[in-house]
């Protein structure tokens, strides 16, 4: 049983690598590739202050209960079990990614965040390259999707974290279905990133996020969510451009307050 799983995880990281070579030139776009919602919230740091991006009510609801308002808002907030390392060993290959500062940040940092504070952009950015230098023939897709509290000179530095980290493995944007595994593996990209801000006319390896959009069909019905992506996959296959099947159900408020101390697991994930 051990080696057999062994051998499952050895395939799943490498699994672009060996795809039958007939797949190799086909355009990306056509390809179904697994990602991950909110990739970096396995971490989520109790200690840390709210994120800017939450309404006045959880602000007030932290103010007033503290350590344990966080631990609660924790187990609604984690949609991930598995460290980046750990998703791409299992095959991941998109990463939703949101991006934020923090308050009163002596370092001036960027953390990925959702509601709470996570790990520093560049540890998971690190992390991730590591990866990809020992997996050549593997892609990533990055999404750059939620910016908080960023000002012009934080997007600067995020870029120039990217040019330091990932250097020349970055595909610069081009036609979306020019893209293949042949055509990155000619030339040793291994990313593709997207970047939902203006920012990213200025910069050649951002591509814009209109280029990935995210249909989100906020439900907490498991019908109403298939015939969302049903419908959706249908209409952007016709435009030839990257898109996300954003396959999560959405806790209401009413939801939250009803399982407040289950959480997310319990309450809608088993759906």
């Amino acid at each position: 049983m051990a080696s057999s799983q062994g051998k499952s995880d050895l395939q799943a990281a490498d699994w672009m690598a060996t795809l039958p070579e007939h797949i190799h030139r086909v355009p990306l776009t056509c390809l179904a590739i697994p990602g991950s919602h909110d990739s970096f919230s396995f971490y989520i740091d109790e200690a840390s202050p709210v994120g800017p991006e939450q309404p006045e009510t959880v602000q007030n609801f932290v103010s007033v209960f503290g350590t344990v308002a966080k631990k609660l808002m924790r187990k609604w907030l984690a949609t991930q079990t598995m460290n980046f390392t750990s998703q791409m060993e299992a095959g991941i290959r998109y990463f939703d990614l949101r991006i934020s500062t923090k308050p009163r940040d002596p370092d001036n940092e960027l953390y990925f965040a959702h509601g709470l504070f996570s790990a520093k952009v560049n540890e998971g950015l690190k992390e991730m390259n590591a990866f990809l230098s020992s997996h050549s023939k593997e892609v990533v897709f990055l999404d750059f999707n939620h910016f908080y509290g960023m000002q012009k000179y934080h997007h600067e530095n995020l870029v120039q974290m990217l040019k330091d980290i990932f250097g020349n493995k970055m595909c610069p944007a081009i036609f979306a279905q020019e893209v293949s595994l042949h055509y990155l593996w000619e030339r040793n990209y291994q990313i593709l990133v997207f970047y939902h801000s203006p920012v990213a006319l200025e910069v050649s390896f951002l591509w814009p996020g209109q280029m990935m959009p995210a249909p989100w069909a906020n439900t907490t019905d498991t019908e109403k969510l298939i015939q969302f992506l049903q419908s959706s996959v249908a209409e952007r296959r016709k435009k030839g451009l990257f898109f996300i099947s954003q396959v999560v159900l959405t806790p209401k408020a009413s939801t939250v307050v009803k399982g407040v101390t289950s959480g997310l697991r319990e309450t809608i994930t088993e759906r």
